[in-house]
This record gives structure tokens, C-alpha cells and sequence, in this order.
């Protein structure tokens, strides 16, 4: 009897929900029922992964970066300098001044530098930046723990701006690990951690914006290229991948602009480092060529196929170039495997080379492919000064570098042997004693000078208030200097 007496509205029920099913259907359809095309729906946007999480890794990291402060000496005051019309260092206005008024006495003062570094060693070995440290007369290491240490240098390179620092520790110091700087890919991300303004052990991150970016500074030019901001300070700090591992020592900055740092690769470091490490003077591969970039109204007038390589335009004689086979004129587009597009990149291959490396030269001469063996050279690094040779030369006023046939043949001594002096420093012992740059130190006290060693053990025998007569080649001229030290 109850089943009969069921409600009308609970049997239209059904029929309603089944009609709104239909309904919701056909508002997915892509497709209308005559079969064109409508909107499809729209899946949810896929989220970017996070951004990497640097804390454990910064923890890990920054005890194996100093801070580091310099002092130097600057001088203040000495005679005024009058520019000459003729060219000359002083003209007849700085003279009738000095005649009335004399020379003003020179003033010493100190001034203070900072910079960074990282440990490589447990035992205290620490690289930076040779600018960091080249003027300075102290030299003041300071760890993350707030501990400091007076630190000397071991060498420096300025032609790479590297320079070894050696601290004495109480305990073992925490090392970098130097990682693989070939590796990089532009858009990896990486640290920079460093001492900008004086703010110790700061830490900013980026991404690597490009890799061998060439800025003029000479051979060695290979740098990688970071938006981390790098400031004033963070010079010879390391730059760090995800890893943990050192890819780069941060040396320059452009001051207009944001985001834009540069750093040297650590793979182009490791063998100067060494070498400063063992002491000794850095010496680069040396080929013995001048050569440029094959542009492509050069390409075009060679009937070459591509702007590609390296284009000679002398060979040194007596080079390994020349004792190879190599030619004014020849094209060199692979060196020992690896292809070159640009001038720059044979000449930084052939620095980073040790000497006496054999390697194999791939070039073009008229159009056709030829293949040489080359055994390189040693070009010493101007200025690459062991500690001992920079306290030597600092009394002094002076640098000197090796004569390397290159530089013998531009100066017209290629039958000579010696050391060439290529800096003066205003107002030193060696100014006043009449020295010039490009004189070539033949004898020191009768004793014959072949390289800088020589030059180096001789002047260290030297005691203070003791004569040295230098015997000097300037030009054409023969002449002897004499110089109390």
C-alpha cells in the first residue's frame, strides 16, 4: 500500500539529475555538434623549481675565506712636476722652481688597502690577487673566527694578477677544494664570499652570464663573466659552484655598472700557483709568433672558407715557430686539439702551456692543410717575482725581467745576455743613480749576469752601505752605474 502512494516529485527526481549530468557533460566537449573547434580547457601552470637552498653550504664554505688588509707606504710632496712641450721630464719652468724654492720634502704615510682570499692549504698557503698585495708592506690575514695573522708573500704573478700568501697557524687551517672550471655552463648558478667595504665574509650568489670574455688585459684574458654581485673588496675571494668547489678567483668589476663581475678561471691558476708555491719565477709556453685576427675581408682576399684562426704575421727568428716550419702568412686553426677562432685564444692556449711541451700545430698556407710538431719555449712572466728577488729590487727602485730572444730582438742585442730593466721608480737609489728603462745589466761588480737569478744572488750578498758598480748596455753605449745600497 505505501509503494503506491509515491510522491510525483520523488520520480521526476531521477530524470532531473540525469538532465544536469548531460549538461555539465557538453560544457567539456571540445567540440561543437556540428564539429568545430572550441576552447579547451586550460591545465594548471607547472610550477619552476625551487631556488637552490644556500645555507648548508655557505656554513661549510666560509671558514676557508680571509679577509684581507694591507698597508702601504705612500709618498706626499717632492719637487712639482711641470709637463714639457717638448716631451722632456722637465722643462725650464720646473727648474727656475727649483732654483728660488728647492725641493719640497717628501712626506710618508700609510695607506690602507682591503681585499680577500682562500685557503689552499692546512698549513696556511693563501691565494688573492696580485693587485691586492703588490704595494703593501704588511700584509694582515683574518679568518672567519675573528683570528689574525700577519701574513708574507710567497710570489705573485702580475701577468695573471695571482699571488701566494703564507701564514704560520696554531691549527690546521680548513682548504678549498679547486674544482673544474671547464665545466661551467653559462646559467650555472655560483657563490662569490668576500670582504666588499670592509664588510668581512659576505656572501652574494649569481649565475655565471658568460665564459671567456676577453678585456684587454693581455694573454692570459679568459674570464668568466657573473651577475653575484662583486664590490670592492671582494678582489682574490673565491667564486664557488654548487658543489662547493672553487671555480673562479674574483679579481675585477666595472664601477657603472650592476651585475657585472669577472673572475679568473681556476683550470688557467693551477700551474701558476704551483710555481709560485715551489718559489720560482712563473714562465709561460713560448711560440714566437705575431699574430692577428682572420677577419672577413681577410678570409675573403686568402680565399679562405671561413673567418676562422689565427693569422701570422712574423715569426721570431730562431723561435720554436721558426725552428717548426711556421710561416708569415700561415693560418693556425687547431692547437694540440683545440680549435682556434681568435688570436687571443692561440695566445692564451700557448701562455697556459708549460714549456718544452710538444705539441702539434694544425694550419693552412695557400690553401692547404699542413701539420707541424712544435717543442715550446719558456717566455718568463714579467715582474714574476719570488719574495726574496721583490725585497731585493723594492731597496732598490728597480725591476727587472729575463731577455727573452723576443725581447732582444725589439731592443737590437740579440748577440747580448743579461737582465732588462723594465721599471724605474721615481725618486729611488736607481733613479738617482741614473738608471733608464731598457738598460741591460751586464756585470754587477765584474761578475757576469745571465739571467735574474744571477742578478738576484748578487744583489742579496750585498750588504747595506756596500758599492755596487754596475756595468749597463743603453743603446749603443757601454757605460758603468755605481749605487751604494
Amino acid at each position: 500500500m505505501s509503494l503506491r502512494r509515491i510522491s510525483p516529485v520523488l520520480l521526476i527526481l531521477p530524470l532531473l539529475i540525469i538532465y544536469s549530468c548531460t549538461k555539465i557533460e557538453d560544457k567539456n566537449k571540445t567540440k561543437s555538434e556540428d564539429g568545430n573547434k572550441l576552447e579547451p580547457v586550460r591545465d594548471m601552470p607547472v610550477l619552476p623549481p625551487a631556488l637552490p637552498n644556500f645555507t648548508a653550504l655557505v656554513r661549510k664554505l666560509k671558514p676557508s675565506v680571509v679577509n684581507i688588509s694591507t698597508t702601504s707606504l705612500i709618498r706626499n710632496g717632492g719637487a712639482f712636476r711641470f709637463p714639457s712641450p717638448h716631451g722632456k721630464e722637465e722643462d725650464s719652468l720646473q727648474e727656475l722652481f727649483r732654483r728660488f724654492f728647492g725641493d719640497i720634502p717628501q712626506r710618508e704615510f700609510g695607506q690602507r688597502e682591503l681585499g680577500s682570499g682562500f685557503i689552499i692549504s692546512e698549513d696556511g698557503y693563501i691565494i688573492t690577487n696580485n693587485h691586492v698585495v703588490e704595494k703593501a708592506k704588511e700584509i694582515q690575514v683574518i679568518l672567519e673566527d675573528e683570528k689574525k695573522y700577519s701574513a708574507k708573500i710567497v710570489g705573485r704573478d702580475p701577468k695573471t694578477d695571482l699571488a701566494l700568501l703564507k701564514i704560520v697557524p696554531k691549527e690546521k687551517l680548513s682548504p678549498v677544494i679547486l674544482g673544474n672550471s671547464d665545466k661551467l655552463e653559462i646559467g650555472n648558478w655560483v657563490l662569490a664570499i668576500g670582504n666588499p667595504f670592509g664588510l668581512g665574509h659576505t656572501v652574494t650568489a649569481g649565475i655565471v652570464s658568460a665564459k671567456g670574455r676577453i678585456l684587454g688585459f693581455g694573454d692570459y684574458d679568459d674570464f668568466i663573466q657573473t651577475d653575484a654581485p662583486i664590490n670592492p673588496g671582494n678582489s682574490g675571494g673565491p667564486l664557488f659552484n654548487l658543489e662547493g668547489e672553487v671555480v673562479g678567483v674574483t679579481s675585477i668589476i666595472f664601477l657603472r655598472a650592476q651585475g657585472i663581475g669577472f673572475a679568473i678561471p681556476i683550470n688557467s691558476t693551477k700551474d701558476i700557483i704551483e710555481q709560485l708555491k715551489g718559489d720560482r719565477t712563473v714562465v709561460s709556453g713560448w711560440l714566437g709568433v705575431t699574430i692577428q685576427d682572420v677577419t672577413p675581408e681577410i678570409a675573403k682576399a686568402m680565399k679562405l672558407l671561413e673567418a676562422r684562426g689565427a693569422l701570422v704575421g712574423d715569426v721570431t727568428s730562431g723561435s720554436p715557430a721558426d725552428k717548426a716550419g711556421v710561416k708569415r702568412g700561415d693560418v693556425i686553426f687547431e692547437f694540440n686539439g683545440h680549435k682556434i677562432k681568435k688570436n687571443g685564444e692561440l695566445s692564451r692556449t700557448v701562455a697556459t702551456t708549460p714549456p718544452g711541451t710538444e705539441v702539434e700545430l694544425k694550419l693552412l698556407r695557400d690553401g692547404i692543410e699542413k701539420t707541424l710538431s712544435v717543442k715550446l719555449g719558456v717566455l718568463a712572466s714579467e715582474n714574476s717575482d719570488s719574495e726574496e728577488l721583490q725585497n731585493v729590487q723594492s731597496g732598490l727602485g728597480l725591476t727587472v725581467d729575463e731577455l727573452t730572444p723576443e725581447i732582444a730582438k725589439r731592443l737590437g742585442v740579440e748577440n747580448e745576455s743579461g737582465v732588462i730593466i723594465t721599471k724605474v721608480d721615481s725618486r729611488s737609489p736607481a733613479d738617482d743613480a741614473g738608471f733608464k728603462i731598457g738598460d741591460l745589466i751586464l756585470e754587477i761588480n765584474r761578475k757576469i749576469i745571465t739571467t735574474s737569478e744571477d742578478y738576484k744572488n748578487i744583489l742579496s750578498s750585498l750588504t747595506n752601505g756596500q758599492k755596487a758598480l754596475f756595468l749597463v748596455k743603453r743603446k749603443e753605449v757601454i757605460l758603468y752605474i755605481a749605487m751604494i745600497f
